[in-house]
């Protein structure tokens, strides 16, 4: 969850998808875990199976958003271009009055 919030706050798509492609082998780094603890006796195979199913529909979830932005026109928030600060043009307009002095 935090690569997920992490990707998207860098505001755009790109690096949202790495970020994205990192939490998607989290996943796999969870499954892999459950394997182990299930091996060591640490979870019953019912409460491992569950585990493992939802972080593989998890997985396919993010995969699914990753094509999805893939193929997004949208490009991010960064990629956005800035709205016009009113204050920021009356100052422009005032400097351009003194440099014409």
């Amino acid at each position: 969850m935090s690569n997920i919030a992490e990707g998207y706050e860098r505001g755009g798509n790109q690096e949202f998808i790495q970020f994205l492609a990192i939490a998607k082998g989290s996943c796999g780094e969870v499954r892999c875990q459950l394997y182990v603890a299930l091996d060591q006796g640490y979870v019953n195979r019912e409460v491992a199976e569950a585990l493992m199913d939802q972080h593989k529909k998890l997985s396919i979830m993010i995969h699914k958003f990753m094509e999805h932005l893939k193929g997004s026109r949208f490009k991010g928030q960064k990629y956005k271009a800035p709205k016009p600060d009113p204050k920021l043009a009356e100052f422009d307009a005032l400097l351009q009055g003194y440099l014409k002095k």
